[in-house]
This record gives C-alpha cells, sequence and structure tokens, in this order.
C-alpha cells in the first residue's frame, strides 16, 4: 500500500500519524499533570524516549553519523526550551490562549523556513496551511478564553521553541540516532530544572503514576519519530503542520473519554483540521 503512494501523500500519512501519537501522548501527560508536577512528567517524558531511540538505534545498527550531532542537540535544546516556555505560559497566564498561540507560531515559523528551503508550495496546500494553524487555535482554545493574557510571550518564545525543533530535526539523515541525542539534551536540561526545584523529593504519588508517564512518553517519541520521517520523506512545511494539529486529536480525546464538553469553536476547529489534511494531501 504504501509503495503505491508518492512521497508527498506519504509525508502527509506520517505527519497525520504524528499528530495522532503527539495528541495522545498530551492526553495522557494532561491526565498524569493532574497528579505529578508537569516538569516532572517532562523529564520523564523526554527520558522515556530517550531509552527507546537508543534501544531502537542498537538493534536496527544503526550508523551514527557525526554530521547530524549539531542539529541533533540542537532540536533537543529547542525543544526542551520551548516546553519550559509552554509551563511557563501555563503559569503566568491563560492557558487556553497560550496552547494555541505555542502550536500556531512553532507550524508558522517551520512553514517559513520550508518556503525558503523547498520553494513555494501548492495552492491548496497553501490554503491548508491556513485553514490549519486556524484549527489548530480554535481546537485548543476553549470557549470563553479572552482578554490580554501575561503569558503570552511565554507562549510566543515556546512556539519560537517548537518551530526550532522541527525545523532543525529536519536537518538530519540520522532516524533513532539523532532523535536519541535530542532527547538526551532535553532530559539532561529538564533534570537540571527539576532536580534544582526539589520535585523528586516532593513527588510522593511518582510510582503510582508511572505508567501513565510512560504511555505518554511512548506515544510522544512515536510523534517525534514519525514527524522526522515524515519531513524527510516529503516538505517540511507540510510535515510540520500537519503535525501540528495534534491539539485537536487532544480535545478529541478529551470529549470521548473524559466527556469534557467541547464547545463550538473547538468542533469548528477539529472540523478545519479535517479540512486542513485533505487539502495539504490534495496538493
Amino acid at each position: 500500500m504504501l509503495a503505491l503512494m508518492g512521497p508527498e501523500l506519504l509525508a502527509v500519512s506520517f505527519a497525520l500519524l504524528s499528530a495522532i501519537s503527539w495528541g495522545a501522548g498530551d492526553f495522557s501527560g494532561g491526565v498524569a499533570a493532574r497528579r505529578l508536577n508537569p516538569y516532572l512528567i517532562a523529564l520523564l517524558v523526554h527520558a522515556t524516549g530517550l531509552l527507546l531511540f537508543t534501544l531502537l538505534a542498537l538493534l536496527r545498527g544503526e550508523a551514527f553519523q557525526a554530521q547530524d550531532v549539531p542539529w541533533s542537540l540542537g532540536a533537543g535544546l529547542a525543544g526542551c526550551l520551548g516546553l519550559v516556555f509552554l509551563y511557563r505560559a501555563f503559569e503566568a497566564g491563560q492557558m487556553g490562549l497560550a496552547a494555541p498561540m505555542a502550536g500556531v507560531v512553532g507550524a508558522g515559523l517551520a512553514a517559513l523556513v520550508g518556503f525558503v528551503l523547498e520553494g513555494h508550495p501548492t495552492p491548496s496546500q497553501l490554503l491548508g496551511f491556513g485553514v490549519g494553524l486556524l484549527g489548530v487555535w480554535l481546537a485548543a482554545r476553549p470557549d470563553g478564553a479572552s482578554g490580554p493574557s501575561r503569558g503570552l510571550i511565554y507562549a510566543f518564545l515556546a512556539g519560537l521553541g517548537f518551530g526550532g525543533y522541527f525545523t532543525l530535526i529536519h536537518q538530519v539523515e540520522g532516524l533513532f540516532w539523532p532523535s536519541a541525542l535530542a532527547k538526551l539534551t532535553a532530559t539532561t536540561l529538564m533534570f537540571g530544572l527539576v532536580g534544582g526545584l526539589g520535585l523528586l523529593r516532593r513527588e510522593a504519588r511518582l510510582v503510582a503514576s508511572l505508567g501513565l508517564v510512560g504511555l505518554a512518553g511512548l506515544l510522544d517519541a512515536g510523534g517525534n519519530l514519525l514527524f522526522l520521517v515524515a519531513a524527510q520523506t516529503g516538505r517540511l512545511d507540510v510535515a510540520a503542520v500537519i503535525s501540528s494539529l495534534y491539539p485537536a486529536f487532544t480535545t478529541v480525546l478529551a470529549w470521548a473519554l473524559l466527556r469534557e464538553r467541547l464547545g463550538q469553536g473547538q468542533v469548528m476547529g477539529v472540523v478545519l483540521s479535517l479540512a486542513a489534511i485533505a487539502l495539504i494531501a490534495a496538493g
């Protein structure tokens, strides 16, 4: 079946799977965050990815390519900073505004870099990018979230971090070793932050939540891997925008499994996200 698809359609498929995996991972991590500190969850999620990618690299016998090292380390740094700034945005302002802003800025930055590196997309893809970014904003933004937020500057910086991750990891040639190096960088930085805040000593409920956090880590790693495959198969902007639709899948899971009510704007966001996938795939 895969052999019958062209490179762009394959990229769309892998990017869509990446969005689903990231969305499910965020849902699992969000449920765990009701019990544990989010910085500690981020550390454990990155550590799970590090162990998984290292094991897969060794089992596959993937060659270590030195030219991938700076790109991988840079991607890990950018992604980790993006996550830290996102949590700062959540703490300082309105989560309903911070999350979609970070998603839109990250996807937008990667799309701009894709335009420069790979040329202008087709009109259908360009329309799909716009529809998709609007869908991300609406799907992640609860109804009634309005007004200025002190955390929006952190959300903007988080988006730059996520966009930097998309752009930098796209430059690597390998698969598992670059992903492992990126996770090693993020794990090291988060360990320093968590240790400095003393969170490991304070969390008495850690053991009871390890299964849920481990699932979040596996899903996050799957999203990372699928995005990298999508970006290596097709255009960076296509992979980044479709992968950034993950908030729509988190929203759907929260509705289906936790019975959370969806506002009209969120329903429209999910619909627009699906329309964006069709437009980009048609291009």
